[in-house]
């Protein structure tokens, strides 16, 4: 390839299933690529499997696209190149380097029954090759050896001869995949072709095609796959694998770009964190690692987490919103969502850390009042044993009576006012029956923060409820 011709590059989708963290990786690598270079980056569906393709699908591949900032130059459909596919089709046959094969599906499952029996390379070589249209069209692969250099895994060698007599189309309207996208990369001019390297096997058999064809055949560079850590294939049974149910989850698009590009690709630095912007100046193909690389979904809720504290607290909570229960106290909201910034690692989490926030009334065990430390949480001569019912009861009646005399509800003060009391009766003793009962919940924010979010008048009704309803309960 001559240093002065554009680099263009494309992600070619199926709709055929929800856009595949896999295929979202492909296309960040390729944009990447494009951008670094310049060139152009463009977005093929290639839907010309009708009974399988479905136009929500293609709006799921569009949609996630676009919701992860890697915009595309160009756009087309296989589905409206019927005409071009129809016109190379015809030049192969007159070649004589495809024919109608009449094979039946009976015929080809046998020869490949045999095959595996004596231990040869699946692959169909026809034997009733036809000039009238019928059956399906197949090419003749030549007996000869294809070589090629990949951009990452380096000079790559394939007998022709053992590819046999290769689909190519149903008839001369309906193109297989091989043939539409040999004549697609040629016609749309790609310099590169990135994909995952579950497609090197296509590579030959492309080559050969375009070859056929008197076409000059892209460069080529094939990614390493993504596996679980099983170091099985990544699908459904390691959790979520379509992009869509990531932004469901709340995900933000800023991690999975930040987390898929780790998914191979090294900056060669001990730096972690990159932008989009960055990583169009960083991306170099020769950074790309050889070996497979490892789904990590501890990795992947690090950097959302990062993200999620480094965001403006207003953004947060609006795109906390979907995940809490309605209601129109943005500012009441915010106030909540602050609390949980710093810990929250998706945003789907939000409505059980803070549910209890938006309930008129708590549901919870009354035991859970109690406060009742493991005995190795304290000092021997501190271990005073299990509350009983009659100090939740008192200590809360304490509470209740000061901070029904407060005028200010900020942190600060209710910290001031409270503490020299936690430490007449033990902070454990005091604070744990009031937290619980404005939170119903064993783990959450300490009680000065909720009762900032809450307000006077809320504080003590839940105070109320807990020593009128639960304590009796215990």
């Amino acid at each position: 390839m001559s240093n002065n011709k554009q680099i263009r590059v494309r992600i070619a989708p199926s709709p055929t299933g929800l856009f595949h963290i896999g295929t979202a990786r492909t296309a960040l690598f390729n944009y990447l690529f494009a951008k670094k270079n310049k060139g152009k980056f463009i977005l093929r569906i290639e839907d010309t499997d009708k009974e399988r393709s479905e136009k929500k699908y293609e709006k799921d591949i569009i949609d996630n696209l676009k919701w992860l900032g890697l915009q595309w130059d160009e756009e087309y459909r296989q589905s409206q190149r019927i005409d071009i596919y129809q016109k190379y089709l015809k030049q192969i046959l007159d070649s004589g380097q495809a024919f109608w094969c009449k094979h039946t599906k009976e015929e080809l499952d046998e020869e490949k029954k045999k095959q595996m029996t004596n231990k040869e390379a699946p692959r169909h070589i026809c034997n009733g090759k036809g000039s009238s249209p019928k059956g399906i069209i197949r090419f003749r692969c030549p007996d000869k050896k294809i070589k090629f250099n990949d951009l990452i895994k380096g000079e790559l060698e394939f007998d022709g001869g053992l590819l046999g007599d290769i689909s190519i189309a149903k008839d001369e309207q309906t193109p297989l995949y091989n043939f539409a996208v040999s004549v697609d990369d040629s016609e749309m001019k790609m310099s590169h072709i990135i994909r995952g390297e579950d497609h090197i096997s296509n590579t030959p058999k492309q080559i050969l095609i375009l070859e056929a064809l008197g076409l000059k055949h892209p460069q080529y560079a094939h990614l390493p796959l993504t596996l679980g850590t099983d170091k099985t294939k990544l699908s459904k049974r390691h959790g979520t694998v379509s992009v869509s149910r990531y932004k469901k989850e709340g995900y933000l698009p800023e991690a999975l770009i930040n987390f898929m590009v780790f998914l191979g690709w090294h900056p060669g630095s001990e730096k972690e964190i990159f932008s989009l912007k960055e990583l169009k100046k960083e991306f170099l193909l020769k950074k790309i690692n050889k070996s497979n690389a490892i789904f990590n979904i501890d990795k992947l809720n690090w950097y959302n987490g990062h993200y999620i504290r480094k965001m403006d607290l207003d953004k947060l909570t609006k795109l906390c919103m979907p995940y809490l229960p309605k209601n129109n106290n943005f500012e009441y909201t915010k106030k909540a969502v602050s609390l949980e910034q710093e810990r929250l690692k998706k945003l789907s989490e939000i409505g059980d850390l803070t549910k209890f926030f938006f309930l008129d009334k708590l549901e919870y065990e009354p035991e859970l009042l109690i406060w009742n430390p493991p005995a190795s949480a304290m000092p021997k001569a501190l271990r005073a044993g299990k509350m009983t019912s009659k100090q939740v009861k008192n200590n809360l009646e304490i509470l209740q009576g000061k901070l029904s005399k407060m005028t200010k509800f900020d942190q600060k003060t209710l910290r001031r006012v409270l503490m020299p009391l936690a430490k007449e009766y033990g902070v454990g003793e005091l604070l744990w029956p009031l937290r619980v009962a404005l939170s119903g919940q064993k783990a959450s924010p300490g009680p000065f923060e909720i009762m900032e979010v809450l307000g006077k008048e809320k504080t003590l009704k839940r105070i109320k409820e807990a020593i009128n309803n639960e304590i009796q309960n215990i």
